[in-house]
C-alpha cells in the first residue's frame, strides 16, 4: 500500500518533533537525464517528501518560474508516462521517501483514471495533487486512486471557509496542502503568523498533517513555516536554480541540491531553535 509511506514519514517526523521539508521539482526539467539525477539526489540532500511536477502547457496556478520549468520540460519531450518512468527509476534505489505527483487534470484524464492509478502505484507514486480538479468532480479519479492505494491530496486556501472545508477534505488522505497566499506560486511570501490559525483549523478538521506551500523561498521563511505547520513546501526557488544554472552554464544538479540542503537544514532546526530562544 503506497499511501502508508506518507503516513510513516509524517509519524516518524512527529516523533522527532520536527516538520517535513517538501521539495518540489519538475519532471524533465531541464532534460530527462538531469531531472532524474536531481530526483535521486533529493533524499540525501534533506528532502523528507518529494513533489514531482508533471508538465502541462497551461499551468494556471503557477507563477513564472514553474511555468518556465514546464515549458523546458515539454520542449525536452517529457510526458506523464515518462514521469512515471522517472519515479520507477528512482524507486530502484530509494524506497522510503514519499513521492507525490503534482499537476493538472488533462494529462491524467487523457491517460485514463484507472490506468493512471494502476501505473502510478506500480511505479512507486504515493500521492497525487491535481490543482484544477474541484472536489465535486473528483469522485471518479478518487475511486481509481483509492483502489490503487494512492492518496488524493487536496488543496485548501485562505479563501476556504468553514462551509467549504468539509467538501475540500472529503476523501483526502496523506496530508492536506495549504496554499498560504492567494494567487500563483512564487510571487507573494508566506506569513507564518497568518498561516498558523488556518493550519490549526485544517489539522483539527481533517486529522491529517498540513503542509504549507506557495510563497516559501528562503531558509528563514521555511523555518518560520516549519514552526507552525507539519511541512514546508518549496518549489519556485528550486526550479529557479535550474534556470540560473542553465543561464550561467553551471552544473544544474549541484545548484538545486545545494539549495535543498540549505532549506532542509533550516526546516530541521526550526523548532529546536524556537525552544532555545
Amino acid at each position: 500500500m503506497t499511501t502508508s509511506r506518507i503516513d510513516a514519514r509524517f509519524a516518524a517526523l512527529k516523533a522527532e518533533g520536527r516538520a517535513a521539508f517538501v521539495a518540489y521539482v519538475m519532471a524533465g526539467d531541464p532534460d530527462e537525464a538531469t531531472a532524474l539525477e536531481i530526483l535521486k539526489g533529493l533524499p540525501a540532500a534533506g528532502a523528507d517528501v518529494i513533489e514531482l511536477g508533471f508538465p502541462f502547457s497551461d499551468p494556471m496556478a503557477e507563477g513564472p518560474p514553474i511555468q518556465r520549468a514546464a515549458q523546458r520540460a515539454l520542449a525536452a519531450g517529457m510526458t506523464l508516462r515518462k514521469t512515471l518512468a522517472m519515479v520507477r527509476a528512482f524507486r530502484q534505489g530509494e524506497t522510503a521517501t514519499p513521492v507525490i505527483l503534482m499537476g493538472y487534470l488533462n494529462p491524467v484524464l487523457t491517460y485514463g483514471y484507472e490506468a493512471f492509478a494502476r501505473d502510478a502505484a506500480e511505479a512507486g507514486v504515493d500521492g497525487l495533487i491535481i490543482v484544477d480538479c474541484p472536489p465535486e468532480e473528483a469522485d471518479p479519479l478518487t475511486d481509481a486512486l483509492e483502489a490503487a492505494h494512492v492518496s488524493l491530496i487536496r488543496l485548501a486556501a485562505p479563501t476556504t471557509d468553514d462551509r467549504r472545508l468539509p467538501a475540500v477534505l472529503r476523501r483526502t488522505s496523506g496530508f492536506v496542502y495549504y496554499v498560504s497566499v492567494a494567487g500563483v506560486t512564487g510571487v507573494k511570501e508566506a506569513d507564518a503568523e497568518a498561516v498558523a490559525p488556518a493550519v490549526a483549523r485544517i489539522r483539527k478538521a481533517s486529522g491529517l498533517p498540513v503542509a504549507v506551500g506557495f510563497g516559501i523561498k528562503t531558509p528563514e521563511r521555511a523555518a518560520a513555516i516549519a514552526r507552525v505547520a507539519d511541512a514546508a513546501v518549496v518549489g519556485s526557488a528550486l526550479v529557479e536554480e535550474v534556470a540560473q544554472g542553465l543561464a550561467g552554464n553551471e552544473t544544474v544538479t549541484a545548484r538545486v541540491l545545494s539549495k535543498v540542503e540549505t532549506l532542509a537544514k533550516a526546516v530541521r532546526s526550526a523548532r529546536a531553535e524556537s525552544l532555545t530562544v
